[in-house]
């Protein structure tokens, strides 16, 4: 591609290629002017790399970082006047690779988004593109809410005057942009919050202000605009509308709010919309960082740069300046590696060279970034008080004016300043640059913000960001190099605070800065985007105008550099540059390529092309050996020069020299392929002919022992011809004589016989004759009863049908009144109307005469009392003047009584005071003391608390640490238990071994020919076990003939045996009683803590639930009656009848309610018709129904077929007759439901008719709408009562009492309709007997009709169901079929059918069922035999197929089952808890199966300990390899330790397992326990067990392996052991104990990653190493090796302290752990809630022989 024209492929090819060569990280630099095509260029490298590269996961990442271009063209793209995809912001995405060179993932930084353009776009612009797209799907649906228009209706959008893009559809962008964010991640909620702040901010635009006065301006009330953005933002639209027209002045001891003029609202109110915009864009561009971010090691990047080109417009201000500022910068960048560092090289290694001018740009990027520079003079003017655009300017003009040639003054302007740049002079308007640079905006608009219910919002404002530092270059050229984030720097809150502070200009240097540092630690790749014309037109190519970009950007000088030079070196790599131009190509600039610059080494030279220099011509001295080696191989000397140190080529050299070095090796390969292929043919023919050679020998052998073999055949056949003639002659006579002998005896006896039966069958003849007869007449007598009652049912029915026909006419008749009569309801509330008018006039006028009636007397009442009381008043005052003397008196006497008592009062008060003084301190005294007395009380009551506390807590304590005891004591009972049980287990199979063995060797035959009996089962003599129980029972012996020589037995050893057997019964009995005890003491423990009862549902049968569903509708149907009957006997008021009241709405409710149960037993007639038939078609002729079978014996004894086919017809014939009557009423029911169904209708058109007059009124006032109410109400009443009002006009009573009989007819017609009721279900019971009596003369008739007979005579299936049997959960067998069962239910099941297609445990519900019916029939032999045999038989099948799991854990779970049901059913009180009454009457009765639930139990420990040592033998290949070797996190490990064979590779090999092949097993043998129907208890132990094997195997292989002993190794364990856990979660197993087991585990990789140096490093290892032995850890940390540099091995003085401060640890010396050890299982009671009634035997296992009880 390199050889092609220019092309942006080729620049990312060179890339990739040099990546991937040289490990070295690349940049690609996307330079030009505005609308060159720099954002399509960029776009298309990155696609190059997306296509060739692949990902290196399945989360396709190329698709995202493809994905990443439309959302960040539309929220950062806009329309300007040179472009209409023009990029306001810089942008470098860092893509991401692996070691094997494919995308990993990306990172994306930003540079200056131009905020400005969000609130002002100038003419022929457009804002962002992503506001056009939301306008355009302002009709979606989903965005409805967002209230959004056309964008000529938003001030943000229509300043440019083209809301229009020519060929670009925004809706269509729309959706292009939605499938991105959900491509990288963004969920819908997120996407429409950031639409909801898009919206808003559009909204926020059209905020208008009015102004006050000269200072202050408000917002209009209830301002739509505003307000749809608070809805949108979730603020508080009061504080939003106060802090758009205010703003907060603080100062050193106050704060002012102070309003602000209507043009600084309006920019705080544009500052706020660039603001919440910024916030956004930056929360975007975070979002999308996190999509690409990726957990695996990045290796390597590729950077891309697509940053702004440089920009000239007629008005250029602060984002112009920042935009040709970073333009300049790049340019310098792009200088010094073409020119500066070039001609450097060249000077250094003394080539000849003439140096080349070029445009340096330093100056340019002093001026504006120096000291006292453009922008530091900017900053410095920020920060004063009153500082403005124009004094900036007049510093500019005084600082530089004059004094820099590329700084100018306008002569026409003030407020302006023009600068030279590389490319061209541009003239900037100072005015607005305070304003950006500031970037300001007021805070309690921000908190406002912060403060909302949307919570997007608050987050925009987090600030988050943190600092990356540029990645730095090594000195070697081939290192990879990675970007790492540098530190962040602590320091006071203050330096945040200044930080904060920050002004624009100053962040984009800084930004610009550590860019520069980036692109200078890679390689660079220049792509230069030539625009062709200032028009954009198509086609249109301007010469001087892309010239004029070639100069400024330093193409020419380029050239001549690559003409002149040397490109081809060794050790350092030219930038790439390519030139892309956006038209067609000058004739000029046809030829421009990439240049490609290589420096080359002596050293490198002659390594690389060592192959093209013959032996002779290698010298010590390298360089006199490479002029030697160029001098023979390029002719020309000018093609080359010679160094210092390098060599230098000219263009083409090196690819010639490639060319000769290929050839030479293409030349090598064909030589050694001859060779190898050479010898590889030979070998072959030798290998050839040696296989044919042996062949010829075995075939010639073969051949001879046949021609042998035939002749041994031909004599033998002849022998036996002679033998067989002579056998079948004999035999042929002694048939026919034992043929003869048995004819004659069956002969004579047959002919006794049928004398015998002659005189017996005349005998019983005569008494069937006497029944027969007796029950023909009592048939005949019974068959005319049911005629004549069937008579007088058809009568009443009759008769009932034309009284309701009756009573139908009459209600239609009512009906008919109503609609002739409709208006007289009408005209009695108008004279109802009337009279209460009358009546409220006649009111008012005696309401107003009884209160002047009232006012007068009062009147009257008060002037006569007031004469009465002034004729007292005179009477008082003559009486008074005679008592004046007196009184004058008697004052003299009191006022001497008076000082007597004074003189008195002043000394008891005297007294009194002293009294109270002396108990006030009586009192305070023994206050004091009380005080005290209650301290002291308090203290003893505190002490007293504590001691008890302190009691309570060490009786806790000692309670826990005994309890805690006790289950220790008895997890080792149950071990040492069990593991004498595994051993009793395997000395019983070797007893059985030596048992046969010794049977075989008593048994041995004689010499000579012995037969033996042919119909001898093999199987019988097979897997024959003896069980504790049927020790003592007799075993018949088996003999066979053995296949090879058994060893003599020693009897010696026999009968050690034996004793050690009864022996280890007698411990086994001892240990299992205090196994016992210890399991009470420990059950007592838990149930005086806590009982946690189990509520088990018992399942009910389908009959009886739908016969108590049938009882509890008829109840409700005669509560139904009796609610109606009360509702019309309570009110017989002639507002009853109205369709809203209660007695009509209860009526209607019930005429409902019987429509439904009329459906209902529709269905059922329907349901009983279709079972009925199908049980007639199943009846087959000579099959009958078990509980007609004593009938059909008696009818099979009648002789008179006549009499029998004349009481079926008739019967038939009555069934016909019942069916068509049970139609007719069906049909009759069906036509009044219908009729009712259309009353219903009807009223249920009224309801919807008043539902939406009540709405209309709802909408009405409230004045309006009680007399719309009234009015509707009226209106009502009066249509319902016209056509009464009419006909009953003259007679009120007539008209009530019509009422009051409608309500007794429908009672009537209620009353009615249950009777009907009544005899329907009399009519159901009267077919099931029919049906019966039919069904059971229908095989007598079978029998004994034709089959033509019965296709002449078709007969009709009568639909009425049998009553199903009531079983007692009970199976019966035959004693002889006792090994057949347990052949079907154990020896020949296959655990995977019954898993899945059948309940789990249905064997063990089976085999105790059996049981039950063997108790239940006070058997013991047969119980004992079945218990035994079942025992036995599971031991067969366990050693047949014990490495099988299914097998195994089928019968676990099985004889758990079955061992649970002995419990639950053992009649015993603790286990009938649970049970329901039905599970209780099914309990045993007769035995008690004691000691075999102890046997069953042993049976099930040694079945569980076999289910461990499958599951053993099944993971251990695994454990290793997936959790040690494999490397489940790819790249961790690194580097492998040197020093060490090598075990493992980073990638695992084919048939190698990994942790998910240990997951998937696990999860199989899940699924397997599940599936069984095991106790999740003991999945629960099962999974313990496991994950004790996986961290003991695990551990102790870590123990062993030095090259497993690192940190890395570690991190790989700790992520197994995570994700161990996972799995443990997903199951909901955490419980279980299964994590606990992997501790140690756990703890030797946390051993591993810690640190290991000082002596707190040697605390944290002990306080955390608590599940490690001292050896262990000791072990581990001898053997930990460091992968690299920057790990260190532990120190002997670190390995001594650990040594040292776990001296006192109490702990057992062994390294390893014991990956064998078992866990002591137990098996909790878990009853079931299985009904055993219920269980049904699937034909699939073969057990016909078994009946139901």
């Amino acid at each position: 591609m390199g050889d092609m024209d220019p092309h942006i492929f080729a620049v990312a090819e060179e890339a990739y290629k040099q990546m991937a060569r040289d490990e070295r990280n690349q940049s690609i630099i996307v330079s030009g002017e505005s609308g060159a095509g720099k954002t399509v260029s960029a776009k298309y490298a990155m696609r190059y790399f997306a296509t060739v590269s692949g990902s290196a996961s399945e989360a396709n990442v190329e698709e995202k970082v493809l994905a990443s271009n439309p959302i960040m063209e539309s929220i950062g793209n806009a329309k300007t006047t040179r472009n209409d995809n023009s990029s306001r912001f810089g942008k470098y995405i860092e893509i991401g690779f692996d070691k094997r060179y494919r995308i990993i993932g990306a990172n994306m930084r930003t540079y200056l988004l131009e905020k400005s353009r969000v609130v002002f776009q100038a003419e022929e612009e457009r804002n962002y593109h992503i506001f056009y797209q939301l306008c355009a799907s302002a009709k979606l649906p989903e965005f409805n809410m967002l209230r959004l228009g056309n964008a000529n209706n938003f001030n943000y959008t229509k300043q440019g005057g083209s809301p229009m893009i020519e060929g670009v559809d925004d809706a269509k962008e729309m959706a292009h942009t939605r499938q991105a964010c959900t491509l990288l991640g963004i969920s819908d909620s997120y996407q429409m919050g950031i639409f909801r702040i898009l919206a808003g901010i559009l909204h926020l635009g059209n905020v208008g202000f009015t102004s006050r006065d000269s200072d202050s301006c408000t917002i209009p009330p209830k301002h739509e605009p505003l307000s749809i953005f608070c809805d949108l933002m979730g603020v508080d639209y009061d504080e939003m509308c106060h802090w758009l027209c205010h703003r907060k002045l603080a100062t050193a001891t106050e704060t002012y709010i102070k309003p602000i003029s209507k043009l600084q609202a309006t920019n705080a109110r544009d500052a706020l919309a660039k603001h919440i915009y910024a916030k956004l864009f930056n929360w975007i561009v975070d979002h999308v960082n996190q999509a690409l971010h990726s957990a695996v090691k990045q290796h390597s990047f590729i950077g891309v740069l697509d940053i702004y080109g440089f920009e000239t417009f007629e008005i250029n201000s602060f984002e112009q300046f920042c935009i040709n500022y970073a333009n300049e910068k790049l340019q310098q960048q792009f200088n010094m590696h073409v020119f500066k560092l070039e001609q450097e090289e060249y000077m250094k290694e003394q080539i000849p060279w003439t140096l080349i001018d070029f445009y340096d740009n330093q100056p340019c990027i002093n001026l504006i970034e120096s000291k006292l520079g453009i922008l530091d003079l900017l900053d410095e003017e920020c920060k004063m008080p009153k500082g403005t655009d124009d004094t900036w300017a007049q510093k500019l003009y005084n600082t530089h004016l004059n004094k820099c040639a590329l700084f100018e003054k306008p002569r026409l302007s003030n407020k302006a300043f023009i600068i030279q740049h590389f490319a061209d002079k541009v003239e900037y308007q100072c005015e607005g640059f305070l304003e950006k640079n500031k970037d300001t905006v007021f805070e309690e608009q921000i908190k406002v913000l912060k403060s909302s219910k949307f919570k997007m919002l608050p987050e925009l404002f987090q600030d988050d960001e943190k600092a990356i530092s540029p990645t730095s270059a090594t000195s070697s050229g081939r290192t990879p190099l990675t970007r790492t984030p540098s530190k962040p720097t602590k320091g006071r809150p203050g330096q945040m605070a200044k930080e904060h502070k920050k002004t624009v200009g100053h962040q984009f240097r800084n930004s610009l800065h550590l860019l520069m540092e980036t692109l200078n630690a890679t390689t660079p790749h220049y792509v230069r985007c030539i625009k062709p014309n200032d028009f954009k037109f198509p086609f249109t190519f301007d010469e001087k105008r892309a010239v004029q970009q070639l100069r400024a950007c330093g193409v020419l000088e380029t050239i001549r550099i690559s003409a002149a030079g040397f490109p081809s070196r060794w050790a350092w790599h030219f930038p790439n540059i390519i030139w892309i131009l956006m038209g067609e190509v000058p004739a000029s600039l046809d030829k421009l390529t990439c240049f490609s610059f290589y420096r080359w080494t002596y050293q490198e030279f002659f390594s690389r092309y060592r192959v093209l220099m013959k032996q002779k011509d290698v010298l010590s001295d390298r360089k006199q050996t490479c002029k030697n080696v160029l001098e023979k191989l390029i002719l020309d000397k000018d093609k080359y020069q010679f160094g210092k140190t390098k060599i230098f080529f000219r263009a083409g050299q090196v690819a010639y020299l490639e060319k000769l070095r290929a050839d030479k090796l293409r030349a090598a390969c064909i030589r050694i392929q001859k060779t190898i292929r050479g010898w590889l043919l030979r070998k072959k023919y030798l290998r050839m002919r040696k296989a044919a050679i042996t062949v010829q020998r075995y075939v010639r052998g073969h051949q001879a022992r046949c021609y042998a073999k035939f002749l041994r055949r031909t004599k033998a056949a002849t022998i036996i011809q002679k033998y067989w003639r002579m056998y079948t002659v004999r035999r042929r006579y002694k048939i026919r004589r034992t043929a003869t002998i048995v004819l004659q005896s069956y002969l004579r006896g047959y002919l006794a016989r049928n004398r015998y039966r002659k005189i017996l069958r005349e005998h019983k003849a005569v008494i069937i004759q006497k029944w027969v007869r007796g029950w023909l007449a009592r048939t005949y007598y019974k068959r005319s009863m049911h005629a004549i009652i069937y008579l007088q049912c058809c009568f009443r029915r009759m008769m009932a049908k034309r009284e309701l026909k009756k009573l139908k006419i009459e209600a239609r008749s009512v009906e008919r009144y109503k609609k002739l009569h409709i208006g007289m309801e009408n005209k009695i509330m108008q004279l109802q109307r009337k009279v209460d008018e009358q009546n409220k006039d006649y009111k008012c006028l005696m309401e107003k005469l009884t209160n002047l009636e009232g006012i007068y007397n009062t009147e009257t009442e008060k002037l006569r009392s007031d004469l009465e009381r002034l004729q007292l008043s005179e009477e008082e005052a003559r009486i008074a003047t005679g008592r004046v003397l007196s009184l004058q008196e008697e004052i003299a006497k009191l006022r001497k009584d008076l000082e007597q008592t004074q003189s008195e009062k002043k000394s008891i008060e005297e007294r009194a005071d002293r009294y109270k003084q002396e108990t006030e301190q009586l009192v305070s005294d023994l206050k004091e003391e009380n005080s005290l007395l209650k301290q002291e009380k308090e203290a003893l009551n505190h002490l007293i608390v504590e001691q008890a506390k302190e009691m309570t807590e060490t009786m806790e304590k000692k309670l826990v640490e005994e309890t805690k005891q006790l289950e220790l004591d008895l997890n080792d009972e149950r071990l040492r238990y069990q593991n004498l049980l595994n051993e009793f287990s395997r000395l019983e199979e070797r007893y059985d071994d030596l048992k046969e063995e010794m049977t075989l060797m008593v048994n041995v035959p004689k010499p000579g020919h012995k037969r033996t009996d042919s119909t001898h089962s093999s199987n019988e003599s097979e897997y024959t076990f003896s069980s504790e129980i049927a020790e003592t029972e007799d075993i018949p012996s088996r003999t066979e003939e053995p296949s090879e020589k058994k060893v003599p037995l020693d009897m010696s050893l026999f009968l050690k045996l034996q004793k050690r057997v009864t022996e280890l019964e007698q411990e086994k009995q001892v240990m299992q009683d205090e196994l016992d005890r210890k399991e009470e003491q420990v059950l007592r423990s838990k149930a005086k803590e806590e009982e946690r009862p189990q509520i088990r549902g018992a399942e009910l049968e389908y009959e009886s639930l739908k016969r108590q569903e049938l009882e509890s509708e008829n109840k409700k149907l005669k509560n139904e009656l009796n609610e109606l009957r009360k509702a019309l006997s309570e009110k017989s008021a002639p507002e009853m009848t109205a369709p809203g009241a209660p007695a009509y709405r209860v009526l209607m409710e019930q005429l409902t309610s019987v429509s439904e149960e009329l459906d209902v037993r529709k269905e059922e007639v329907l349901i009983l018709r279709s079972q009925l038939v199908s049980q007639k078609e199943a009846i087959q002729p000579k099959n009958t129904m078990t509980d007609s079978t004593i009938l059909l014996e008696d009818v099979q004894k009648m002789k008179d077929k006549g009499e029998i086919a004349q009481a079926y017809i008739g019967l038939k014939e009555t069934n016909r007759l019942l069916e068509s009557q049970l139609q007719s009423q069906k049909r009759s029911h069906e036509n009044e439901a219908e009729a009712l169904r259309g009353e219903i209708q009807s009223l249920k058109e009224e309801n919807n008719r008043q539902q939406q007059l009540l709405a209309q009124n709802l909408q009405l006032p409230p004045e309006a709408r009680i007399e719309a109410s009234l009015q509707h109400e009226i209106t009502r009443l009066t249509n319902e009562n016209l056509y009464f009002e009419e006909l009953y006009a003259d007679d009120p009573e007539k008209y009530q009492s019509y009422r009051i009989s409608l309500y007794k007819r429908m009672i009537d017609l209620m009353e009615q309709l249950e009777k009907q009721d009544k005899t329907v279900r009399k009519l159901k019971k009267q077919l099931k007997v029919f049906a019966k009596k039919i069904g059971e003369l229908e095989v007598g008739q079978m029998e004994n009709i034709s089959p033509g007979q019965i296709i002449d005579e078709p007969i009709r299936p009568v639909n009425i169901p049998r009553k199903e049997k009531d079983f007692q959960g009970m199976l019966e067998y035959k004693k002889e079929d006792e090994q057949k069962l347990v052949k079907n239910l154990i020896l020949e099941l296959k655990p995977r059918g019954v898993a899945v297609n059948l309940i789990p445990g249905l064997p063990a519900y089976i085999l105790f069922m059996c049981v039950r019916h063997a108790d239940y029939l006070n058997d013991d032999q047969k119980v004992r035999s079945l218990l035994t045999s079942t025992i036995n038989s599971i031991k067969k099948v366990l050693k047949k197929r014990g490495d099988d799991f299914e097998t195994v854990s089928f019968w676990l779970s099985n004889t758990c089952r079955f061992l649970h049901c002995l419990k639950q059913y053992s009649g015993e009180e603790g286990f009938m808890k649970h049970n329901t009454s039905r599970q209780n009457e099914h309990c045993l009765t007769n035995f008690d199966l004691a000691e075999y639930r102890q046997v069953l139990s042993d049976l099930a420990i040694q079945i569980y300990q076999q289910l461990v040592r499958v599951l053993e033998n099944i993971l251990q290949p695994m454990i290793v390899s997936g959790m040690l070797e494999h490397e489940t996190i790819q790249g961790v490990s690194g580097v492998k330790p040197t020093g060490l064979r090598k075990r493992t590779s980073s990638i695992a090999d084919e048939g190698t397992y990994t942790l998910d092949s240990i997951l998937r097993q696990l999860n199989s043998f899940h699924s397997v326990m599940c599936q069984h129907g095991m106790d999740p208890e003991l999945i629960k132990q099962v999974v313990k067990q496991m994950f004790y094997i996986v961290g003991a195997v695990t551990l102790n292989n870590l123990l062993l392996r030095k090259d497993m002993c690192s940190w890395s190794k570690g991190m790989q364990i700790r992520y197994n052991v995570s994700q161990l856990e996972e799995w443990l979660r997903d199951k909901n197993l955490m419980n279980s104990g299964a994590k606990e087991t992997l501790e140690p585990l756990i703890q030797a990789a946390q051993l591993l990653q810690v640190k290991k140096k000082t002596d707190d490093d040697a605390e944290a290892i002990c306080s955390m190493c608590n599940a490690l032995t001292t050896a262990q850890i000791v072990k581990v940390l001898n053997l930990y090796t460091p992968v690299n540099e920057f790990e260190e091995r532990v120190s002997v003085s670190f390995i001594r302290t650990i040594q040292m401060r776990l001296r006192d640890r109490k702990d057992s010396p062994q390294l390893l752990m014991d990956a064998k050890h078992i866990f002591p299982v137990t098996f909790p009671f878990n009853p079931s809630s299985l009904a055993l009634e219920t269980i049904q035997i699937p034909a699939s296992l073969g057990l016909g022989f078994i009946s139901r009880v």
